[in-house]
């Protein structure tokens, strides 16, 4: 197979192959799924032979994103990724909660909406700062 991308075009797909073995691979431990990071390793290989041998580096054998390249901002966006997702399912696991398990109709699904809304809201003006859990139950 045979893609033609530009060299910017390329910098992108790094990122992307980055974040998407990040994504399926980051939690793992000592379960990785190996032919993701071998997807990675064959990507970044080609960093090789287009001026950009400073974002690979071998580890153990294999081609790997460099420290340059991870300490090079791509963590702040999978950040910023996580924390939006955190604050979006937290509304909506407490917005689910306060409904007290009545199933999601179209009749309460706008009460839902309202209420993940509300939280979300919340959560932008003051963070989990106003969260509180009791563990003595």
């Amino acid at each position: 197979m045979k893609i033609e991308l530009t060299e910017q075009q390329f910098r992108y797909l790094l990122d992307l192959v980055y974040i998407g073995n990040w994504v399926v691979n980051s939690t793992r431990e000592d379960d990785r799924i190996k032919e993701y990071d071998d997807v990675e390793s064959t990507v970044f290989s080609h960093c090789l032979h287009h001026r950009m041998a400073k974002l690979v580096e071998l580890y153990q054998g294999e081609l790997i994103p460099s420290r340059a390249f991870a300490d090079g901002g791509i963590h702040e966006a999978i950040e910023r990724y996580e924390d939006i997702v955190f604050y979006e399912i937290l509304a909506e696991e407490l917005a689910l909660r306060d409904m007290d398990g009545e199933p999601l109709t179209r009749e309460n699904y706008g009460a839902l909406m309202d209420r993940i809304d509300a939280y979300l809201l919340e959560f932008d003006q003051h963070g989990t700062d106003n969260i509180s859990v009791d563990l003595d139950e």
